[in-house]
């Protein structure tokens, strides 16, 4: 087929390419405003195919020609990309960890984080510019060529035809609509959703459409693989240039750049690693990005083929559009050309952001001044406009300079190979710690100088050679590409490593060495923020960032980390500030947030003065744990044992480092003190909550190593306490203390077993005293009942034998009270065979009428409801003594002219006596105490504190039991209760003859 079926009016393909931008904004406004359903949005699928970028026009047309001219050597650029996405976890999963976790938004900034050094961004800045600006152009010259091909009268490709300039001019106006589109959508970090929505849509185009085209290929010219074999067969010279390509190629150089491509072309970067949802994505990606390579590599071949079977007059490399024009296919070449439209669309945008990026991060903010007269954020939306303006300009005009004199294989080959030169410092990010920035700047500078003067140069100006003193002539230009290429990375690697050798690394260095090559645990330093709250954190940022994007930043950060703004705790005022740098790095650069953080957050000492991170390395340690293997999990294991016996403790045992910041918080420090670890671990000890700031602070303030015998109330108790300290010396090779280890003892149990001791000593002394109290009593009673006997003799009267009777009554009480003190105080040591069966009512009523003599006191209503036919077995004089003391206390409780009522019941194995009054009732917290010898509630001189407790001995001797009710009434929450249960039979207690006869047996 000599002459084209088909041909478009330019008019229609201008119209077609707006319409396709107008959807771009159709989706990216969709996605923004969630009309675009979530599940879609954060879809693996979504992120995979937006990372199609990596196939931009020029794979999307050149790789046919790479076919022709490498065989099957073509299969290198998606052989590359899809080795390293194989392997993931070791080559792709470092780097991306890194850029997530530092929140890192660009090669550039990646380089200076890892080097700590803002040359080394400017260096990466310029040497991604000279690359990646023929790149664009690349993708320009693709749109314009394929509308010439689309919309020519012709086969010619002449550019002195005058509709040409008309080409140019449609091209402009792309270039114009995806200007508008990328400021748009990419200037603000926030409307960058859409974006990358838009990107895959794009790479789902393109890949339909070339798999359409390699559709049309086979079935379409050939007739199917069968003819297609049969087309082979006939012109064997097409199949032999697969297997055996031009000899002057080298598919191996070609394998090398486009493995590094994946890594270090700045806009794959973004979309590969900066977009990634790392966690999520990367195992479903290690296997469907290659996927989508492998389906964007299978027609080819076939076009290659279909396009020689054609005799297509146009370029080989757009191949992909002119075989279905020449086939008269229109449907499928307007899908061609939307698929090439697509795939220039794609990359123009990505590549476009990155540039902005790093000309932002890099080339504009680091030698500009913030102030707080405009708000920082619009500051930076509006230049990333102009930059993003500017580098389409930039791309245009040099696209205009070149007019297509070169194919967009040498253009982008011009890329590769420079781009070639980041390799070395980004694969060692992650894996060789010993790089420096000096190593960098040199490999880069020297490779920089082989590929832009061996390649770059003599491609764009169009010579071939160098005459060289002492050399002569040497080869150079697009022919020995292959060549520049390997000996720039060579010369490039060998300065790299020579120079990190030779030249020391600065301490910022080695600690940003360290993290990349997740060696975090090496940075034990705990240093000193010079804030106390989020709100000074917010108030110092104002200055730098404006009034409105601090505080959105500060409220992004507090959510992000799940606290409050209202939070003190140094440690995590000090996670804060780390993430406020995270975020800013993403809008400014590493380097630019750096510097607003340490100007407006500064610490308040260098790190080699400060002290072990101990939550941090806990942290770590703790997300690390399972990677862990051989010595290294050996250590942590051991960790973990030691820091479980410590928390296991029942003693409470916190830490505190040199700036008296808590460090440790045990689960018998929680209990005590009713306070979580985690919210005060990180804290000062002065934002404790009352007392335990004061006690334990003033403690560590004082020069005592142990403190004894503190009483402490709260929870409206008393309680004492034992303190002791440790001083924590530094284990690193700063000298001086680190901290302190506190311990509280809590011996509140072992002074209340003192007291009872104490009180138990004083019984006994009230023994001793009662016995010999009774011993002085019972003479004069003695007498007085001798004398009342010789009454009775002398006189017999019936008035003197009633004195005479009621004298001797009240002498025997008076020795039954003495002896009853005297049994209290040998804790009621009574015999139980002393016991006879007694009327409970009688008892009952003899207390009644002893306590209606005591006419000063309160009188209050007795009501006697015990049945007479009630017999209890035990002592009478004893539990009348115990209805006294429990009538006298409910008495006193009692207002006047109220009721305290008496009553009794025989139940199957005891009887229960309720002794119940009317008054203000007991409280709960004396309920537990209320029995206790000397304990009581009345005024001094009121009461002695024995009446209850001599009532619990005598009932104890009688083998019962007392229970208290109170309140009484649940609804005037009033009276109190005593609840006596005594058995219908007493065994008798073994004396000590029967105690010792049982041991011996």
């Amino acid at each position: 087929m000599s002459a084209f079926d088909v041909t478009f009016d330019l008019s229609l393909i201008a119209l077609l390419i707006g319409g396709y931008v107008a959807l771009l904004f159709l989706i990216a406004y969709c996605t923004n405003k969630d009309l675009i359903p979530s599940s879609i949005v954060s879809h693996p699928a979504t992120y995979i195919l937006s990372m199609g970028v990596f196939a931009s026009a020029w794979s999307f047309y050149g790789a046919v020609e790479i076919a022709k001219d490498f065989g099957h050597g073509a299969l290198a650029y998606y052989i590359g990309a899809s080795v390293l996405f194989l392997f993931a976890p070791v080559t792709l999963a470092p780097i991306a960890e890194l850029t997530r976790r530092f929140k890192i938004p660009s090669l550039a900034d990646l380089l200076v984080f890892r080097y700590h050094s803002q040359n080394v961004g400017i260096l990466v800045m310029v040497c991604s510019l000279l690359a990646l600006i023929p790149l664009l152009s690349v993708q320009i010259q693709a749109v314009s060529d394929t509308l010439a091909i689309i919309t020519a009268p012709s086969e010619s490709f002449d550019q002195t035809e005058p509709t040409f300039a008309n080409r140019d001019l449609t091209a402009f106006g792309y270039c114009l609509l995806l200007t508008i589109f990328t400021m748009m959508f990419g200037a603000s970090r926030f409307k960058q959703r859409g974006l990358v929505v838009t990107l895959a849509v794009e790479s789902l185009i393109k890949l339909i459409a070339f798999l359409a085209v390699g559709y049309l290929a086979i079935w379409g010219v050939f007739g199917g693989m069968s003819e297609l074999d049969q087309w082979l067969v006939d012109n064997p010279d097409r199949f032999q240039a697969l297997i055996d390509p031009n000899p002057d190629q080298s598919p191996h150089a070609l394998l090398i750049i486009f493995v590094t491509a994946t890594l270090a072309m700045p806009h794959v970067f973004q979309s590969s690693m900066v977009n990634a949802h790392i966690k999520r994505s990367m195992r479903i990606t290690s296997w469907a990005f290659p996927l989508f390579l492998m389906l964007m590599a299978i027609p080819i071949f076939p076009v290659l083929w279909a396009g020689q079977s054609l005799d297509v007059s146009w370029p080989v490399q757009y191949y992909t559009l002119a075989v279905p024009l020449a086939a008269g296919n229109e449907w499928i070449t307007i899908l061609a050309f939307i698929g090439g439209l697509s795939a220039a669309t794609g990359a123009l945008v990505s590549i476009v952001l990155s540039c902005t990026m790093m000309v932002l991060n890099h080339g504009l903010l680091p030698f500009s001044h913030f102030g707080n007269q405009r708000d920082l954020g619009k500051q930076l939306v509006f230049l990333r406009r102009v930059v993003i303006c500017f580098i389409f300009v930039v791309a245009y005009v040099f696209f205009l300079t070149l007019r297509s004199r070169h194919s967009i294989l040498d253009l982008a080959l011009i890329a590769f190979v420079q781009i070639l030169q980041f390799f070395p410092a980004v694969i060692a990010t992650p894996y060789w710690s010993r790089g420096n920035r000096w190593g960098l700047i040199i490999g880069v500078c020297l490779g920089s100088i082989v590929s832009i003067g061996g390649f770059m140069v003599p491609t764009l100006l169009e010579f071939n050679s160098y005459n060289l003193p002492f050399l002569g002539v040497i080869s150079v230009g697009s022919e020995h590409w292959d060549v520049v290429a390997v000996l720039s990375l060579a010369v490039n690697i060998a300065g790299f490593i020579t120079a990190s050798l030779v030249t020391p690394q600065s301490p910022e260095e080695k600690y940003s060495a360290s993290l990349c090559t997740e060696d975090e645990l090496s940075h034990p330093v705990r240093v000193i923020l010079d804030v106390h709250s989020c709100e000074e954190i917010r108030d110092r940022l104002v200055s730098y960032l404006g009034p409105t994007m601090a505080e959105t930043q500060i409220n992004r950060a507090i959510s992000e980390l799940g606290i409050s703004f209202s939070e003190r705790r140094p440690y995590s005022l000090r996670r804060l500030r780390d993430r406020l740098e995270s975020n800013l790095s993403v809008i400014t650069g590493r380097s630019v947030a750096k510097g607003i953080i340490d100007r407006s957050l500064p610490y308040l000492l260098p790190e080699k003065e400060g002290s072990t991170d101990i939550n941090l390395i806990e942290s770590r340690l703790h997300r690390y744990r399972n990677r862990l293997s051989g010595m290294a999990a050996e250590l942590d294991n051991l960790r973990r044992y030691h820091r479980n016996t410590l928390q296991e403790l029942p003693i409470s045992v916190c830490s505190l480092g040199g700036d008296s910041e808590v460090l440790m918080w045990n689960k018998a420090m929680e209990a005590l003190t009713n306070i979580d670890a985690s919210s005060v671990v990180g804290s000062h000890i002065d934002d404790l909550p009352s007392p335990w700031n004061t006690i334990i602070s003033d403690f560590c303030a004082s020069s005592n190593m142990h403190l004894h015998g503190q009483a402490l109330s709260f929870h409206n108790n008393d309680h004492f306490f034992n303190l002791h300290k440790a001083q924590l010396s530094s284990p690193h090779i700063y000298d001086g203390i680190e901290g302190q280890v506190i311990l509280l003892e809590d011996v509140t149990e072992l002074k209340k077993l003192e007291h009872k001791l104490a009180h138990s000593e004083r019984l006994a002394s009230v023994g001793r005293l009662a016995a010999g109290v009774a011993h002085e009593i019972g003479n004069p009673v003695t007498g007085i009942a001798c004398l009342a006997q010789n009454l009775k003799y002398e006189d017999t009267s019936e008035e003197a034998l009633d004195t005479a009777q009621q004298i001797l009554s009240q002498t025997d009480r008076i020795n039954r009270i003495v002896q009853s003190l005297v049994s209290f105080s040998r804790s009621g040591d009574i015999s139980g065979t002393q016991f006879v069966h007694i009327e409970l009512r009688q008892c009952v009523e003899e207390a009644i009428q002893l306590l209606s003599l005591q006419k000063d006191k309160t009188q209050v209503d007795y009501q006697n409801h015990v049945k007479d036919d009630i017999m209890v077995w035990g002592d009478s004089q004893k539990l009348i003594q115990v209805f006294v003391n429990l009538l006298s206390n409910a008495r006193d409780a009692s207002e006047e002219s109220g009721a305290v009522s008496i009553e009794a019941s025989n139940l199957n194995r005891h009887t229960e006596i309720w002794v119940t009054d009317e008054g203000q009732g007991i409280s709960q917290e004396h309920l537990e105490q209320i029995m206790e010898p000397f304990f009581t509630t009345k005024d001094p001189g009121e009461g002695t504190g024995l009446g209850l407790a001599m009532v619990y001995s005598i009932i104890e001797d009688h083998q019962g039991a007392i229970d208290i009710e109170s309140p009484v009434d649940p609804d005037t929450l009033t009276g109190a209760r005593f609840i006596i249960k005594l058995p219908h039979s007493v065994e008798p207690k073994p004396t000590d003859d029967q105690t010792n006869t049982v041991t011996l047996n």
